[in-house]
């Protein structure tokens, strides 16, 4: 029996503190029993907490320290994940529902985070430009100041490391709101702040519903820049709310990947792709391997290789899933899970054929069974993203052809080609609309490669060192010298 502290507090500049709007139930999605009560933040709280971050961006505390030094303090947070993942990992489980296992390679994910951006933070150099010997002209890089972060529920932890440990690394002070659905695990952000060593205001975490405190911070007039990850529809409001101030957003909105097979490709290594790309986290990831667009002499292999791999999942409850395996948590939430049953039967109503799984287990929890289906191009799951352990397989019979089927949707967050064509495979990338591409391997890059997306899947960059420009503005300084 794994016990955690029954109440969780905010953490605004310094302190842990109550929520003015009262207390939020967070559930075990795996057993519907509450874990723990989370302190709900209102308006009054984001004010709050913005007021502590801008105070301390205007004091320059962050900013003037030499960046190896911020660096350092960065990478520890990041070690300080690490230490204590002993304890962070069963509360993750718990809260969203993944496998134990699942949970740990997370919060390892959010640690490579801090140790990136730990080491980039000395790398963001200006330049001189030369406008003859009358003139000193160069370029520094400044932080926006108070970066507004409003976070998903599927990847609390990583993604929450994602956005901070950039933002910190190039001097910005930060106000998080965690999701209301998972939102214990952040706790430990706010722990690791205090023991690096920064200062007060510059990590504020806190917990509110997204209509009263996430809408409060996108459209408090002393928040300086935006990063969002969720739903399409929260992304157009948090943006429309941001252009009331002029303040830049990066948006990391939904996804409806998909990864062409031809007829060449390696199928039995395509089961490890099958594998993680849409059965990992229990597809709640917004760039799963939601859509296969196979050659049509592929087809029937594929299909029964998928059905294998969806078949070999075993079901349980997170926290008794320690051990890396071909098993699979539930979702995070009844809501969740009804939503993905309700399109896989409209998808069979449409005509698709359910060759796997499309159904919700006669079990307590919020678990639907790994499925597949084969469907065409023109069914609504074909392009509607399901954010669930759901695979659509399509078929096709001219390289053009997959490649209008794999850009007829709105999003563009990245996309796959399996081929040993390497000229189609770069074909293909050049024409597939998404923000990155994989050959041959689902999730190739890490850390250090650029992520984003085109279309309806937002707009920014984060990761890599792209993702360090979101988080500074460039100031232009012309001196002119004495003749």
């Amino acid at each position: 029996m794994i016990e955690i502290q029954p109440y969780w507090q905010n953490y605004i500049d310094g302190t842990f503190v109550d929520g003015g709007a009262g207390r939020i139930a967070v559930e075990n999605p795996a057993t519907g029993a509450v874990i723990a009560e989370q302190a709900l933040a209102n308006a009054a709280d984001v004010g709050r907490a913005v007021t502590a971050a801008r105070r301390l961006h205007q004091a320059r505390t962050l900013s003037s320290l030499r960046p190896v030094d911020r660096g350092r303090m960065v990478q520890a947070m990041g070690r300080y994940l690490l230490d204590h993942i002993d304890q962070i990992a069963p509360v993750l489980t718990l809260e969203q529902g993944k496998p134990l296992w699942e949970s740990r390679i997370e919060i390892e994910g959010a640690a490579r985070y801090f140790e990136y951006y730990g080491n980039q933070a000395e790398t963001v150099e200006g330049r001189s430009i030369p406008l003859g010997s009358a003139y000193l002209d160069f370029t520094i890089y400044e932080p926006y100041g108070v970066s507004a972060q409003i976070i998903p529920w599927n990847y609390p932890v990583e993604m929450t490391a994602r956005s901070l440990s950039a933002a910190l690394a190039t001097g910005n002070s930060v106000v998080v709101k965690s999701p209301e659905l998972t939102p214990l695990t952040t706790a430990w952000f706010a722990h690791a702040a205090a023991a690096v060593g920064l200062p007060d205001g510059a990590v504020n975490i806190l917990c509110g519903l997204g209509h009263e405190a996430g809408a409060a911070l996108a459209g408090h007039p002393q928040v300086n820049q935006i990063v969002f990850t969720g739903s399409v529809p929260t992304g157009v409001a948090i943006a429309s709310a941001a252009a009331k101030t002029i303040v830049p957003c990066v948006l990391e909105l939904g996804g409806k990947s998909a990864a062409i097979v031809h007829e060449d490709a390696d199928l039995a290594a395509f089961e490890n792709d099958l594998r993680w790309g849409i059965f990992f986290n229990a597809g709640q990831v917004c760039s799963a391997m939601s859509r296969v667009i196979v050659h049509k002499s592929r087809h029937a292999e594929m299909l029964e290789r998928a059905e294998k791999i969806a078949k070999s999942l075993r079901l349980d409850d997170g926290i008794n899933l320690p051990e890396f395996g071909a098993n699979m948590g539930a979702m995070v939430s009844l809501a969740q899970r009804d939503r993905a049953a309700l399109m896989v039967a409209h998808a069979r109503d449409e005509g698709a054929r359910i060759i796997t799984g499309g159904h919700r287990p006669n079990r307590q929890g919020a678990f639907f069974e790994p499925t597949v289906i084969a469907c065409d191009a023109q069914n609504s799951i074909a392009s509607e993203e399901v954010f669930g352990p759901v695979l659509s397989v399509i078929d096709f019979e001219q390289d053009d052809e997959a490649i209008a089927i794999a850009n007829a949707t709105d999003y563009g967050l990245v996309a796959g080609v399996f081929t040993k064509d390497l000229d189609r495979a770069t074909r293909a990338a050049a024409d597939l609309r998404a923000g990155q591409v994989f050959v041959n391997e689902w999730y190739a890059g890490g850390v250090e490669t650029p992520f984003g997306g085109y279309g309806k899947s937002g707009y920014g960059r984060e990761k890599g060192r792209e993702a360090l420009w979101n988080y500074v503005q460039t100031k232009n300084i012309a001196v002119r010298r004495k003749p």
